[in-house]
């Protein structure tokens, strides 16, 4: 894998359906090497911390294979890297593959997989379409958000790989369909919901989504 662009963002001020927005869902690439936090990028800052911060969002990264996708999905001639609030656009991030709890090393920090991202209607402020939140879950590959294990920086070029699978290779993108997949009988959703519980990297928001659920 490989970085394939840094993107950051302090909080911006945006009207979205006659009301002012704070947001950090605009991100820009950046050059040079940019330090990772325990909590985020230098430079970066999420507003709501209850939905877009905290240890274990720290870093969201988004696979540069996705572009080409949404570009032709949406009819747009082009789409910078940055534009679906991804800290990490990474070539060859794929949620199908990489499983909650891999450490992956990331440039010269150490990063481990909680949870996928569950998109807000900041995405569809930042596409200027509703219905782009509901297209992203139903397409399930929306990003991967980390949690930082050693702090250390990440630039442009920088290779990513997991140096830590977790023995329970349970994939990002099957507890993101289980949960959100209403094709998917509920005797294969449980046993995914339930194995993603006894894995201790998974967030607190998703483990309470996933109890809930289970309830």
């Amino acid at each position: 894998m490989l970085i394939r662009s840094v993107n950051v963002s302090l909080p911006k001020q945006a009207q979205y359906k006659n009301k002012t927005v704070s947001t950090g869902i605009f991100k820009q690439p950046v050059s040079g090497r940019v330090a990772v936090n325990a909590l985020n990028l230098d430079g970066d800052k999420q507003v709501d911390l209850v939905n877009h911060g905290g240890e274990h969002k720290a870093v969201y990264g988004f696979a540069a294979e996705h572009y080409s996708f949404w570009q032709q999905k949406l009819g747009l001639a082009a789409l910078a890297f940055g534009k679906f609030g991804e800290n990490l656009t990474v070539e060859g991030l794929d949620e199908a593959r990489l499983c909650i709890g891999d450490r992956l090393r990331a440039g010269q920090s150490l990063l481990e997989i909680s949870q996928p991202r569950v998109p807000c209607f900041k995405l569809g402020m930042a596409f200027e379409r509703d219905d782009m939140p509901r297209l992203f879950v139903e397409h399930a590959a929306t990003g991967i958000y980390f949690r930082v294990i050693e702090t250390g920086s990440v630039a442009t070029g920088d290779t990513v790989a997991v140096v830590e699978p977790h023995p329970a290779k349970l994939t990002v993108q099957r507890v993101f369909r289980a949960y959100f997949d209403k094709s998917l009988p509920e005797n294969e959703k449980t046993p995914v919901m339930e194995q993603a519980l006894e894995i201790e990297a998974l967030s607190h928001e998703w483990r309470e989504k996933l109890e809930k659920r289970l309830a």
